[in-house]
């Protein structure tokens, strides 16, 4: 079955200034519409690394949804377990300056409650042949609760992101059940109750060992834009994988495809670091165009066996 990711679907609506952006100005640009979601994004991420995994997920009835759905077929991504409902993708409305970077946006977020009986009806098929578990430790608790049950009874592997850091860290227990967390520098700061905004790589990699020690998270990243990526784990391993030069166009989804990158490494046997470097070159794929996941590659570019 793959990698098996549970999350969300969104639309983006994304609008890019030609020029500096002024507030409450107007400014002149492009607007695009495009298939995002965290969860989405990172599936078709996996997908285009030809692993086919599957999503559980939910879009609107709709032919909006339909083409989710179809979009995602050509990608190769399995979604017999996608559900179509009413307000089953979110929206989200984002404002661009003319460097890449987002300076206004709005987000809608979907009903999540179908994802819970999708698990009822089909969580023991869908976990017991899984080769991991991917998750937004965000999303309604009783999902991730849910999720967690199975994962730990077929005993699979569960690596997180989040999207809503002030939900994940009420969450500090399954962060805690998780194989491998990620986040941004940010989020991270919120997770531990502290400033990082002016530390360099390396200070927060010696940091970041010390913190998921004390607060028990088994492995975590942590990105740091361009001062690239920095990582721990419980036996004392800790590093900084630098990130790589490319034009910036549109930041979107650039994470997801790192966190992308992450699972399928850890999944399919690399090390933590080996697993940062696959995370990083899908991501310097993605901040290059307008779109919000990696291009197609084959497995062999990244030494992965199945």
């Amino acid at each position: 079955m793959g990698i098996v990711v549970i999350g969300d679907v969104f639309i983006d609506v994304k609008g890019y200034s030609t020029s500096p952006y002024i507030p409450y100005g107007r400014n002149a640009g492009t607007i695009v519409q495009i298939h995002g979601g965290v969860g989405r994004n990172v599936v078709e991420d996996i997908a285009n690394v030809e692993l086919e995994p599957t999503f559980i997920s939910l879009v609107d009835n709709d032919a909006m949804g339909e083409d989710v759905i179809q979009k995602l077929n050509r990608h190769k991504v399995d979604t017999h377990y996608m559900k179509k409902v009413e307000n089953g993708m979110g929206t989200w409305l984002a404002v661009f300056d003319h460097e890449g970077d987002v300076v206004a946006s709005i987000s809608k977020r979907p009903d999540h409650r179908p994802i819970e009986q999708i698990l009822d009806e089909h969580g023991d098929e869908i976990f017991k042949d899984a080769d991991s578990i991917v998750i937004e430790i965000d999303i309604d608790k009783e999902i991730v609760k849910k999720t967690f049950h199975y994962a730990e009874k077929y005993h699979k592997k569960v690596y997180a992101i989040v999207s809503n850091m002030s939900i994940a860290i009420e969450r500090r227990d399954f962060i805690r059940r998780t194989a491998c967390f990620v986040c941004n520098q940010q989020e991270a700061g919120i997770l531990f109750s502290e400033d990082y905004e002016n530390m360099t790589a390396e200070e927060m990699s010696e940091i970041l060992l010390e913190r998921i020690h004390s607060a028990k998270i088994p492995q975590m990243v942590v990105t740091m834009g361009r001062k690239g990526a920095v990582y721990a784990d419980e036996n004392g391993q800790k590093g900084v994988y630098p990130a790589l030069k490319v034009d910036v166009v549109d930041t979107t989804g650039a994470r997801d495809a790192f966190f992308a990158g992450v699972c399928i490494g850890l999944t399919y046997g690399k090390s933590l670091r080996e697993a940062c470097g696959i995370g990083t070159r899908l991501a310097s794929t993605v901040i290059c165009t307008s779109e919000n996941i990696c291009p197609r590659f084959m497995p062999e570019e990244f030494g992965l066996a199945r």
